[in-house]
């Protein structure tokens, strides 16, 4: 009965998409290589960030093999104003594995690529391998709870596994047209926060939740966990032309680059060491952490030698800094 729903309904959904899709840049010229980059650009990260950089990123870097042979400063320059940094190393990972092994034809072996998740795996599969496995993220699972008026928690591994083989069964043979209307679905009509565009959805007619008027009761979903919040000092060494650079190591934007910073009140001994030119307020939201960052601009006499100092024309050539740091980053000229 769950499988026949969901057959009923790839139809009106892939008519729907063929006359609303977007015109992104990655359903254009699409390779499994390029695939691959774009569903890393993606996690986590609105589809108008992307745009740009994907393009620019391609460019960079148009093969696996060129992505392999360049440095890892390089990849995260690239990357950089995107975030989540760790999907850039990955990306580099799998590059080099690709170069070295070819793009694996199965979904195993993509999954196994790094930074690949099942989700990852389902859409390069479907979109640029012609594969039957599906892509099941939050989209896709707000918009089968809907369709279904499913009550299951949608944060449970067993929901996800359940719509996972259902979509699996109901797969058409345009794997890959189903799997981006799904998501298209998802982000532009079924949308999240209890206001989805029902008058414009291929699936009004179909819908559980829809047609008992219940739309904002589903998904079900467990309540978010809050972010910790964490007091930071932010202190932008100016020497002559030069600034004060250091690599952060493991965790959080690891491997880029930053302006000393210390907890509340740490700063104090590079204050001392040197004249506060301006001071400013900022924060910047991680999933799982705030920032609240105090920024000072103080001017030093002499290079501290623990740190890198370099031009405002080579940070912007060859350091990537973060955009937690984009408020302190506007001093630099």
């Amino acid at each position: 009965m769950e499988e026949t729903l969901l057959k009923t309904a790839a139809p009106p959904l892939l008519a729907w998409f063929r006359a609303n899709k977007r015109d992104l840049p990655w359903r254009h010229g699409r390779t499994p290589y390029s695939t691959l980059v774009a569903e890393l650009m993606l996690q986590q990260t609105r589809v108008e960030a992307v745009k740009e950089r994907y393009g620019e990123f391609l460019r960079r870097f148009p093969t696996a093999e060129a992505l392999a042979a360049a440095s890892e400063d390089e990849v995260l320059k690239m990357w950089e104003g995107l975030g989540y940094y760790s999907r850039a190393r990955h990306l580099h990972q799998a590059a080099k594995i690709i170069a070295r092994e070819g793009f694996p034809q199965t979904w195993v072996g993509v999954r196994a690529l790094p930074g690949v998740g099942d989700y990852t795996a389902g859409a390069i599969c479907s979109i640029a391998l012609g594969l039957n496995e599906p892509a099941v993220d939050g989209n896709v699972l707000r918009i089968l709870a809907r369709l279904y008026a499913d009550p299951a928690n949608i944060g449970e591994t067993g929901t996800k596994k359940r719509f996972s083989a259902l979509l699996k069964a109901a797969y058409p043979p345009e794997t890959g047209e189903f799997c981006e209307a799904l998501m298209e679905l998802g982000a532009i009509v079924c949308v999240p926060n209890g206001a989805p565009m029902c008058g414009a959805c291929p699936w009004n007619g179909l819908c559980k939740a829809h047609l008992a008027g219940e739309e904002v009761r589903f998904p079900v979903r467990s309540e978010k966990r809050e972010r910790r919040v964490e007091e930071i000092e932010v202190c932008v060494l100016k020497c002559g032309e030069k600034y004060a650079l250091k690599k952060r190591g493991k965790g959080l934007l690891a491997g880029l680059w930053e302006f000393p910073n210390f907890p509340r009140s740490g700063g104090a001994e590079a204050c001392a060491r040197g004249t506060i030119l301006a001071r400013r307020e900022a924060k910047h939201i991680f999933t799982h952490v705030e920032w609240h960052m105090t920024g000072y601009l103080i001017e030093v006499k002499e290079e501290c030698p623990q740190y890198v100092w370099a031009t405002a024309k080579e940070i912007e050539r060859n350091y990537a800094v973060p955009s937690a740091f984009k408020a302190f980053t506007a001093w630099i000229k």
